[in-house]
C-alpha cells in the first residue's frame, strides 16, 4: 500500500498559516540535515540562521528565527519533499524530510490516561500472554474501572484508592504512576534516533503482541518553556513490558521505534498550549490483510495537565541543556481482534500507521522489524562534524 504523503493529508488544516519548522536531508557536497521552515508551498533552509532545531527552541526569539529570511534559501516545494520521503520511491539526490528534532533528549510520559492505565495493568497481570487479556480486562474493569477515571493523581482520594487496591491484591507499578504523586517519565530513545514521516517504524522481531501509541509530543527548551508541539508514535511491545516493568527499555527503545513529525508547530498567534489541551489525536492502521483499525485519543481526558508532566521532567533535580521533546502519553491501547476472538490487536509487517490531528497534520509510517529498518548511523557527533564541514558552526 502507498503511504499517501500528499500535502493536503500531511499539513495542518490551516496549511502553513502557523509557524511550522522541521528538518530535511539536503543533497550536496557534503550532504547533510537542514533546519527548515514551511512557508506557502515551499520549504526553506534556515540552517544559516540557526544550525540546529535545539538552538532554535532554546533561543529567546524562536519565532523570529523560524521566520527569518536573511540567509534562508528555498530548497524545494513541500509536495516534492513529501513525495521523496516515501522510502519506496526516495531519490538520494533530492531532499526529503526527517524527524523535526535533533539534539533534544527524547522523553516520554506513561500511564497518563485512565483507559491506557487499565491496559498496562492487564499487561502486567497477563505476564505478556495476550490470550489472557480478555478475561483479565473483564475482571479488572468490574473491580476498578469506574474508580480510576475519577481520581486525580497524587490526591488524598488517590491514596485511599491505592490502599483499597493493595488490600484487594490489585496494586501494580502502573497504578503507582497512574494515580500516585509521581508521573512515569522515561527516555524513549537517544537524541537523533527518531524517524520522521514516511520512514519505516521498527518492532523488535521477537515481539508477538505490540501496538502503536498515538501521542502529542511537546517541544521544550532547556529552560523548561514549551515552545510548540508535534505528533509522535511511541511504538510499544506489550508482551515484553507485560513480562516485567524492568523490560521497559527493551519494549520501548529499538531501532526506528520512535516516530516524530511531520513538523513542529511553534506557539504563536495561531496556535497555543490550549489547542494541545483540547485536541483529539486520531489513529488509523491499515494492513495488507485488509485489516482496518480506527480510534482516537482525547487530550481532554488526560489525568495530568501537560505543564504538570513537563514539571515532572525538568527542574532542579534534572536539566536538559539541549532541551527535550516529550511524548505526553496515550489513552488508546487497541483491543480490536485481528485474528480469532480474544486475540486482540498486534501489528503485522507492512501496516500503514497514520497519526493525525487537524492542528498538527499527519504522521505516516510503515511497520517493519527493527532489524530490517535502516540502521541508525547519523548521531550527534556526525551532526557536529557535518555542520563544521559545511561551515555552519561559528
Amino acid at each position: 500500500m502507498r503511504l499517501g504523503l500528499d500535502v493536503a493529508a500531511t499539513l495542518p488544516a490551516d496549511g502553513t498559516k502557523g509557524t511550522l519548522i522541521g528538518r530535511a536531508w539536503v543533497p550536496g557536497n557534503p550532504a547533510g540535515p537542514a533546519v527548515v521552515s514551511l512557508r506557502g508551498d515551499a520549504v526553506w533552509d534556515i540552517t544559516r540562521i540557526v544550525p540546529t532545531v535545539s538552538e532554535l527552541l532554546n533561543a529567546k526569539d524562536s519565532l523570529g528565527l523560524a521566520r527569518g529570511t536573511k540567509g534562508a534559501a528555498e530548497i524545494g516545494k513541500i509536495k516534492d519533499l513529501l513525495a521523496n520521503s516515501d522510502p519506496d520511491q526516495q531519490d538520494a539526490n533530492k531532499p526529503y524530510f526527517l524527524a523535526p528534532c535533533d539534539l533534544q533528549a527524547v522523553k516520554a510520559a506513561g500511564v497518563t490516561f485512565a483507559d491506557s492505565m487499565l491496559e498496562r495493568v492487564i499487561e502486567s497481570k497477563a505476564k505478556g500472554d495476550p490470550s489472557r487479556q480478555e478475561a483479565l480486562r473483564g475482571e479488572l474493569t468490574r473491580e476498578i474501572g469506574s474508580d480510576l477515571s475519577k481520581v486525580k493523581p497524587g490526591t488524598a482520594d488517590a491514596e485511599k484508592l491505592k490502599q483499597a487496591l493493595i488490600a484487594r491484591d490489585l496494586w501494580s507499578p502502573y497504578l503507582e504512576v497512574g494515580i500516585g504523586p509521581y508521573a512515569e517519565i522515561f527516555t524513549k530513545c537517544p537524541p537523533m534516533a527518531s524517524v520522521g514521516t514516511g520512514a519505516e517504524i521498527g518492532l523488535h522481531p521477537e515481539s508477538s503482541w505490540n501496538n502503536p501509541e498515538p501521542e502529542i509530543v511537546l517541544a521544550v527548551s532547556a529552560q523548561g518553556e514549551v515552545k510548540g508541539a508535534t505528533l509522535g508514535n511511541d511504538v510499544n511491545l506489550r508482551d515484553f513490558e507485560g513480562r516485567s516493568a524492568l523490560l521497559l527499555g527493551k519494549a520501548k527503545d529499538n531501532n526506528a521505534s520512535s516516530a516524530i513529525g511531520p513538523f513542529i508547530r511553534l506557539f504563536d498567534e495561531t496556535y497555543s498550549l490550549d489547542d494541545v489541551r483540547r485536541c483529539d489525536v486520531h489513529l488509523s492502521v491499515r494492513g495488507d490483510d485488509q485489516f482496518l483499525l480506527d480510534g482516537k485519543s482525547s487530550m481532554a481526558k488526560i489525568s495530568r495537565d501537560p505543564l504538570d508532566i513537563v514539571a515532572h521532567t525538568i527542574g532542579k533535580a534534572h536539566q536538559y541543556p539541549d532541551g527535550f521533546v516529550l511524548f505526553l502519553g496515550t489513552m488508546f491501547a487497541p483491543t480490536k481482534d485481528r485474528g480469532e476472538k480474544g486475540s486482540g490487536f498486534t501489528h503485522k509487517v507492512g501496516d500503514i500507521v497514520t497519526i493525525a490531528t487537524p492542528t498538527l497534520g499527519a504522521l505516516v509510517n510503515r511497520v517493519t522489524t527493527s532489524d530490517k529498518a535502516p540502521p541508525w548511523v547519523f548521531g550527534p557527533g556526525a551532526l557536529m562534524r557535518n555542520l563544521a564541514q559545511r561551515g555552519l558552526l561559528t
